[in-house]
């Protein structure tokens, strides 16, 4: 008797905690269900192939082994490579800093004629990877290239002494680099001084402050969490770049050698090794950040209603801003003037010491619809970005109405882990793909030969693409639409479901229609990215039936005759297509596209 009434009591305790659980969180049975699967999608691919790297790099043959950490410590062309990868990634930041500080007060805090326009020609350079650029940009500033021969027929060089641009690829993949990473520098700055309080810096003007004190002593520090996350973000990108060293045959960075890699990864730990490397290097760099700004108090007072900033420039700061923009959008465009260019060009012999192309050709566009290792990289590449996008859109919906509509146990943890592809190298991930789901021997235990098949990147990639390009592309679909939920009140979801309508149906007819806008504008940016996705591509793709165009212009980059040719047409394809999508994207979100690259 005394057995039972202990269990009885026991029982009421039981129950009295999961209706504390019920009360504080909203763990209804299908939101439980959601929840599980949506952490088993993180788990299985994300969580777990990065887990098995750091298995592989420290776990050498049944024991703990830290013998290829040491080669890194004692072989000086490991460390050369770690150097030049991290000069790169500082330099580029560095680059990017200073243009796009000033670019970005000018076209926020003055009013001139053709503002508007300006703020859309600065974007351009986001419509092609840098590695795409290369190949035109190889053309213009080579040995031969048009910038020297120029310099030949003015009679400022000798054709005996012409000038090496690039200094052996280091400055050539600085250079790309930095004319593709600035715009979301600027976009991360533009946003960071729209949170300014206006009353500050007037208070300051008030107190006789110039405007150049205002600026360095009350604007700047204000939007260094901003800029700070702008600064991570573009040096993460730059420190593990893979296209544009492969194009530049800049071998020397950390990148290019895990690319090395990728046919012995199963022989050889050293891959991995890199990889962890790499993972720890850039969680370091962004864990000093967030430690630097979270040392210092940003906070400022509420805002209410303030006038704003903008002052009409007057002549001289006009023709400072035309100059200063004017020179940076002809540099930024280079790149694509040159891939344009080679695409036109019939062959090596028509553009040899000379300035421009000596005759023009569309034969090189026809082969890209029409040859058999061109055509089917584009079909490739829309069908994997098409349904990583439809991958993206669902989890997407599904984080960003569990983070802003329910309260969830490690509601903070969920959004950091969907957050975290944006801060994760792309060949760490991509690498973990390789390794962990090429490991039959693992999979033999679980999975039939059939679907091994189908998930063994060396078999066939199109599961892991499709699945690699909506996992790092995520964070930009996540943080549209949770910022277009933010902003929709719950009371039209409130009154739906208190008229009978099922959450489902509420989703479905309420909330989702609310959001659209911002659905459409993560959509069409995930699958503008994925379209030209570089790190995923290049180690992945393995066959030529499943190249994307971008594994494709590397493959044709390397043929010695027409190559290089079919790959900037091809290049050029691809740029189009892109242009297209980002131009929707920025009619969707307008001003608010920069949110969509914040940390």
């Amino acid at each position: 008797m005394l057995n039972r009434q202990e269990a009885t009591e026991s029982t009421q305790k039981n129950l009295s905690l999961m209706d504390r659980i019920r009360r504080r969180y909203d763990l209804t049975p299908p939101i439980t269900v959601v929840l599980g699967l949506t952490t088993l999608f993180f788990l299985v691919f994300l969580i777990y192939p990065l887990l098995y790297v750091f298995k592989e790099a420290f776990w050498i043959e049944n024991r703990f082994n830290l013998t290829y950490f040491k080669l890194m410590v004692t072989d000086p062309n490991i460390r050369a490579l770690v150097i030049n990868s991290f000069k790169i990634g500082v330099m580029v930041t560095l680059i990017t800093s200073i243009v796009s500080l000033p670019l970005a007060y000018f076209l926020t805090r003055y009013r001139f004629p053709g503002r508007d326009t300006l703020r859309a020609v600065i974007l351009i350079p986001m419509i092609m990877p840098p590695f795409v650029g290369a190949i035109g940009m190889q053309q213009f500033f080579g040995i031969f290239g048009s910038v020297n021969m120029l310099l030949v027929k003015l009679n400022l060089i000798d054709i005996t002494e012409t000038i090496d641009w690039f200094r052996g690829g280091f400055w050539g993949v600085v250079m790309l680099s930095t004319l593709h990473l600035y715009p979301i520098m600027y976009l991360n700055i533009v946003a960071a001084l729209a949170n300014v309080d206006p009353s500050l810096e007037e208070a300051a003007e008030n107190m006789g402050a110039s405007r150049f004190q205002v600026f360095r002593q009350i604007t700047l520090p204000l939007m260094m969490p901003g800029y700070f996350a702008g600064a991570i973000l573009v040096f993460i990108w730059a420190f593990t770049d893979l296209g544009t060293p492969l194009i530049f045959n800049y071998n020397e960075v950390i990148a290019v050698r895990i690319f090395r890699q990728v046919t012995e990864a199963n022989a050889n730990p050293m891959g991995y090794a890199l990889v962890v490397l790499i993972v720890v290097l850039t969680a370091l760099a962004f864990y000093v950040s967030k430690r630097w700004t979270g040392s210092k108090h940003y906070e400022m007072l509420g805002r209410g209603h303030v006038t704003s900033r903008e002052v009409d420039a007057n002549r001289i700061m006009r023709l400072i801003i035309y100059f200063f923009i004017g020179g940076l959008t002809l540099m930024a465009l280079l790149p694509h003037i040159s891939v344009i260019l080679v695409s036109l060009t019939p062959d090596a012999s028509q553009w040899r010491l000379s300035v421009l192309p000596k005759s023009w050709t569309f034969s090189h566009y026809v082969e890209t619809f029409t040859h058999s290792d061109t055509l089917p990289s584009i079909l490739n590449s829309l069908y994997y970005s098409v349904f990583s996008t439809l991958l993206a859109l669902v989890i997407g919906i599904v984080v960003s109405y569990l983070l802003t509509r329910k309260r969830l146990p490690f509601q903070n943890l969920l959004d950091a882990v969907a957050m975290l592809p944006l801060a994760l190298p792309g060949v760490a991930i991509a690498f973990g793909y390789l390794g962990s789901f090429s490991d039959t021997t693992l999979l033999l235990r679980y999975l039939p030969d059939g679907l091994i098949s189908v998930i063994d990147p060396r078999q066939n990639p199109t599961f892991l693409l499709i699945i690699s390009y909506a996992v790092r592309r995520l964070p930009y679909m996540l943080r549209s639409i949770y910022a277009g939920l933010q902003q929709t009140s719950v009371s039209y979801e409130e009154a739906s479901q208190n008229m009978g309508a099922t959450p489902i149906r509420t989703l479905y007819k309420i909330t989702l229609p609310l959001v659209i806008a911002n659905i459409l504008a993560g959509a069409i940016l995930v699958f503008s990215f994925s379209m030209l996705e570089v790190s995923d591509s290049l180690i992945l793709a393995m066959k030529d039936q499943h190249y994307p165009i971008t594994k494709a212009i590397w493959s044709l980059s390397q043929r010695p005759d027409q190559g290089p040719y079919t790959a900037s047409a091809l290049g050029v394809v691809g740029m189009l297509i892109l242009i297209a999508c980002l131009l929707g994207a920025g009619r969707v979100l307008g001003g608010k596209l920069g949110e969509i690259f914040r940390i």
